[in-house]
């Protein structure tokens, strides 16, 4: 099955350089381009995407509000999942994009082997791109989060049993299926049994969306560390 990509970012450069390593691969093809979110949202009302590379800053609808447009009722099969490309010192509507349904990010100059695993990656579901990045980044916008109580209050994480509750954090603290099998002495196919039911049980999209719930919870706090 070939991955059809789109890119969204202002830089013609750029996404010339992003299309010549996709286009080497046999199992992608770069279907559509734009350079802003409103193009991006034009095009998609013509064009089958499986997964967007989202650009933040751009003219005319940046690439938060596009991916918000876009991952609106997002449960629908067919919705593409959008990767944010940021340049992480300068985005700080990374997070908020993240919140808005991307299903992770990745560095502009991130080398083509992780770009093109992420890619698969989450077009296949798993959905999370190098979670010791993605808690690097949450550990940065914390401290704009609204502030929490000692202990988590969203009622919904009562819905969870003490096994998931712990699943949830190790996720939150950036640790992958495989690690937190390790950790916590169970298979891997295990945890992501888990994983998938925490994400049922929050009515969640994706793994970014637990470790961001997990964050504005009070959960976690800035450093991984646990509530």
């Amino acid at each position: 099955m070939t991955i059809r990509v789109m890119l969204v970012d202002d830089q013609v450069l750029l996404r010339t350089g992003f299309r010549m390593v996709l286009a080497a691969q046999p199992d992608m093809e770069v279907v559509a381009e734009a350079g802003n979110g409103v193009e991006a949202l034009d095009v998609l009302r013509t064009t089958q995407v499986d997964v967007i590379l989202m650009d933040v800053r751009m003219p005319h609808l940046d690439g938060v509000e596009a991916t918000r447009r876009i991952c609106e009722g997002g449960q629908k099969e067919d919705a593409p999942k959008v990767l944010i490309l940021t340049t992480f010192d300068l985005d700080e509507y990374a997070f908020s994009a993240l919140k808005a349904g991307a299903s992770g990010f990745m560095l502009k100059d991130v080398p083509p082997g992780e770009l093109l695993a992420a890619i698969r990656a989450v077009e296949s579901g798993d959905a999370v791109v190098a979670p010791s990045t993605t808690r690097r980044l949450l550990d940065r916008f914390t401290p704009m989060l609204p502030a929490t109580s000692a202990e988590p209050s969203r009622p919904e994480l009562e819905r969870l049993t003490e096994r998931e509750r712990e699943v949830l954090l190790l996720v939150a603290q950036g640790l992958s299926n495989g690690e937190i099998a390790a950790r916590l002495v169970l298979s891997e196919a295990t945890v992501k049994t888990h994983v998938g039911r925490i994400l049922t049980k929050l009515s969640l999209r994706d793994r970014v969306q637990a470790v961001v719930l997990a964050y504005e919870t009070g959960l976690v706090r800035a450093g991984g560390a646990g509530a």
